[in-house]
Order: C-alpha cells, then structure tokens, then sequence
C-alpha cells in the first residue's frame, strides 16, 4: 500500500506548487504592461497551409522568428509590430519537400532568406482582438496582409521570469502575388497563415 501511495501524494503537493506558479497569467487584457516586447523565439510558431490538388489540405511552418512589439494597452491603435522569418527554417514532415520548397523553384531561399512583416495599422475589434495590417515582404515582393488576431494572456513566465503576453493571429495570401506560382493551380494558390506569438518584455 504505502509504494502506491507515495507517487500519488507526490503528484497531489506537485499540483499545488504548479498551482500558483501557471495562475500568473491573465486573460485580462488590461494587465498587459505598456512597453516594448520582443518575440520568443523558441516558442513562436508560424504554420501555412494549401490545398493539396483538392484532396487533402498540406501543413508546413516556419521557426526561428525574431521581432518586436510596442504597444500600450490605452492606446492598441498605436502599436507597432516587426517581424522576421528565416526562410531556410520552413520545415514539414518531408525532407524532400523542404529541400524543394528552399529552392528556386518555390521560395528561393538562397535569393530571398528572410521573410518580414511591419505593422502598418492596427484596428481594435473588442476588447481582446485586432486587425493588425502591414507590409508582408516574401520572395522579393512588398504587399499588405492583415493578420486576425487575439489576445491570450500576459503575466510573468514562471519560467524564465519575464513579463510575457501572448497573442493567435490568422491570415491569408496568393502566393501568386508573390511570384509563387510552381503548380497553381494543382497546388493551391491560397495560403492560409495561423501564427502563435509570445512576448517577453525587455
């Protein structure tokens, strides 16, 4: 009896400890602190995916995301927003795949090795969501693109430490618009973008 009940007392006084540490992060966008912010790297995330000739849909992402954040929670339509994306970083769950997309025929990632987005406008639509619009620069071309986005949380990292916010953004592009065009329209032309961004407070 008592080897069974040492785990299971264990796992009950960690879920104590953890309590108070993971109850740090608000849902409240008020308790974001004004200031400038920049990306977590290691866990931000930037997925795309098309239409695969119309009979699945096909996922891929980016890693390795660096930028910046200002912004005030008084005045969101002021905030300004920076982000670059490694190109050579897009990965799937095929090898091959990757070398293709990095090469000349896709994404060109010798030629174009950084993908960039600059806030332009942000539009607050409620309380915990905006259209964050801005110049998208990939594979040499310069257009806008508005991301949807929602706020999920801020509060001190019990981690690391750092005040953090966290936002989920959406959007969408015609990778034709960007001079993207092996296999349109076998594969597909529209690229849906889901983007996951942490911020640490510098």
């Amino acid at each position: 009896m008592t080897k069974y009940f040492a785990p299971a007392a264990f796992a009950a006084a960690s879920l104590f400890v953890a309590g108070p540490a993971l109850a740090q992060a608000s849902t409240d966008p008020t308790s974001v602190q004004a200031g400038t912010y920049a990306l977590e790297t290691s866990h931000a995330r930037v997925v795309f995916s098309v239409s695969h000739m119309g009979f699945s849909t096909w996922y891929g992402d980016f890693s390795g995301a660096t930028g910046s954040l200002t912004i005030d929670p008084k005045n969101v339509a002021a905030a300004k927003l920076d982000v670059s994306i490694p190109v050579a970083s897009v990965t799937t769950t095929n090898a091959k795949l990757d070398g293709e997309l990095k090469s000349a025929a896709w994404f060109d990632a010798e030629k174009f090795p950084t993908i960039t987005f600059k806030s332009t406008s942000v539009a607050q639509t409620s309380p915990n969501t905006a259209k964050v619009t801005g110049d998208l620069t990939f594979h040499g071309v310069t257009k806008p693109v508005t991301l949807d986005v929602s706020f999920k949380a801020s509060g001190v990292n019990p981690l690391s430490k750092a005040f953090t916010i966290g936002f989920d953004a959406k959007g969408a592009l015609k990778r034709s618009d960007y001079g993207v065009k092996t296999y349109v329209p076998l594969i597909g032309d529209d690229v849906d973008l889901t983007i996951s961004a942490p911020f640490e407070k510098k």
